[in-house]
């Protein structure tokens, strides 16, 4: 059988991936190339850049969806080692952070969409239910964002003492509810509702508003307000 394989040390500098990104920057690449100059090579029989357009055909090209595979299923792919695997899970990690850190200077809370750009990077993709509160000042900043709780993947318990003894020692006016949905779905349970009563009302009392509940999932959101339920 002819080999059409066509090493990347024989193409030309401009089709090279690394020497691409230093001749015309990071925007040129494609995300095949990025994620070629990440495992370094392919195999005999298929360039690095092949290989990573198979990992992508596999994801339908969706980093996000790459980003949640295992290290035993990017292993699957022949020419990805332990290394390999390794280095690209790094870096899917290294973009998820710098995402939760871009998000974080988003400090004032001017609308439901806002609270979804900081907490999606932080709970919007995790396989089980975290509740997190955002503490805010009397200008609508956050000084401050905390996890309440970790659960399985239906629910979690949130100990309303402890959501306000944080309010009062961070000196905050007001907070926002955040819990995520690893079903995707973005219907309100019972008990989310029952939650954000009790908090609403415990808020009253103690002159801290509770201002909002969304429910955070991978891509969209739910905002209490906004749906005119809170």
């Amino acid at each position: 059988m002819e080999n059409n394989h066509f090493p990347i040390t024989n193409w030309s500098e401009d089709d090279k991936p690394r020497e691409k990104l230093m001749l015309k920057g990071k925007s040129a690449l494609s995300d095949a190339e990025l994620i070629a100059i990440l495992i370094g090579s392919g195999s005999r029989n298929e360039s690095a850049v092949d290989l990573s357009k198979r990992i992508l055909a596999k994801v339908a090209n969706n980093l996000n969806s790459l980003g949640k595979m295992s290290m035993a299923q990017l292993m699957e792919f022949k020419g990805i080692g332990e290394a390999k695997a390794i280095s690209l899970i790094a870096a899917m990690e290294l973009g998820r952070r710098r995402r939760a850190e871009e998000a974080v200077e988003l400090t004032k809370i001017t609308s439901s969409k806002s609270v979804f750009e900081i907490m999606q990077p932080i709970i919007g993709e995790l396989p089980h239910e975290e509740f997190w509160i955002l503490y805010l000042n009397n200008s609508n900043k956050v000084i401050s964002k905390a996890q309440i709780s970790v659960g399985g993947i239906t629910g979690t318990i949130v100990d309303v003492r402890l959501v306000f003894k944080m309010a009062l020692e961070k000196g905050a006016t007001a907070l926002i509810l955040c819990h995520n949905h690893p079903s995707g779905t973005l219907v309100p349970s019972d008990a989310d509702k029952q939650i954000t009563k009790k908090l609403k009302l415990a808020g009253d009392s103690l002159d801290v508003k509770v201002l909002d509940h969304l429910i955070v999932t991978e891509t969209k959101y739910f905002s209490f307000v906004d749906e005119g339920i809170f």
